[in-house]
């Protein structure tokens, strides 16, 4: 299949009802950079990083950095699409709780995710805009179906919170969330899901202190990225820059209120030493094996 085949397909978001049309489109992907790429750049700074450079049919563009410590090769994602499935239908299990259960769930949705995103990076820089929005939204889908996959309903939307005068209901503030985690008609978890969270930090920890002061109640809110590292430097000399901020996040946390879970599936190694950091990022694994059922009880 050509390059431009592939790119209309991650650009129509009708492939993507299902978990497994993610899987179906990222062993095509897999299939085609397998022969079919200009040159694999390594990062100069971060060696883990790889770029992809289309050939001609894809203007020689220079995809995301890619991490290949996590991003799964075509044959090890055939390998794991059976035991990624089961694995997603037995999470509470005690005996699929394994360090290769949790590395499992971490790469294959990493690697179904960047497939997408790096083929939308063939797309001319005119459509750059077009092309974040879609993956955001496919990547904000695919945790979604993930989730519904363990068994725990969820849903997106909006959530109208009526704001009080004088004990009487003045006027509502709406709020778009990315995933609502209800118990019968009670919301008991709000989740906000994100590419990276460069630029979109700061509001997480804002809309968890509002929402909560406006309904007087103590609403977790937790949050999904899928990595922060971004390319940076010009051809020949590509590395990575970190676009997580460190000082924001400890500072709300401290602050104005700590997030009830921040999950990655690509993590910078100073969110696993840092103090703060290492206590309050995990990755992905955790939420669906442990932290999100206790929403639920």
């Amino acid at each position: 299949m050509k390059l431009k085949q592939i790119v209309n397909k991650a650009a129509n978001k009708n492939n993507f009802t299902s978990i497994q049309g993610y899987v179906d489109f990222s062993r095509l992907y897999l299939e085609y950079i397998k022969n079919n790429l200009q040159a694999v750049i390594v990062s100069k700074n971060e060696n883990i990083y790889r770029f992809f450079q289309y050939k001609k049919e894809g203007t020689f563009n220079v995809t995301r950095p890619i991490n290949s410590e996590i991003m799964l090769s075509l044959e090890n994602f055939e390998k794991s699409i059976k035991p990624f499935f089961g694995l997603l239908e037995s999470v509470r299990n005690k005996s699929t709780n394994t360090e290769e259960s949790r590395h499992l769930i971490n790469n294959f949705i990493y690697t179904c995710q960047q497939s997408i995103g790096a083929t939308l990076d063939a797309l001319p820089a005119n459509r750059s805009n077009t092309a974040r929005k879609i993956n955001g939204d496919l990547f904000e889908r695919f945790i979604r179906l993930v989730i519904e996959k363990i068994g725990i309903k969820v849903c997106h939307g909006t959530i109208a919170v009526p704001v009080k005068i004088d004990g009487e209901v003045a006027f509502h503030m709406n709020y778009q969330h990315d995933l609502i985690i209800k118990v019968d008609d009670d919301v008991t978890a709000i989740g906000s899901v994100k590419t990276s969270s460069k630029d979109r930090l700061d509001k997480i920890f804002i809309d968890k202190f509002l929402f909560n002061q406006l309904t007087d109640k103590k609403t977790p809110h937790f949050a999904v990225f899928l990595n922060d590292v971004q390319r940076k430097g010009a051809v020949g000399k590509y590395g990575i820059n970190a676009t997580f901020l460190p000082g924001h996040f400890k500072g709300y946390t401290i602050k104005l209120n700590p997030l009830d879970g921040v999950y990655y599936f690509d993590i910078r190694p100073n969110m696993r030493t840092e103090s703060i950091l290492k206590d309050h990022i995990k990755t992905f694994d955790h939420l669906i094996m442990e932290d999100i059922w206790k929403f639920v009880v």
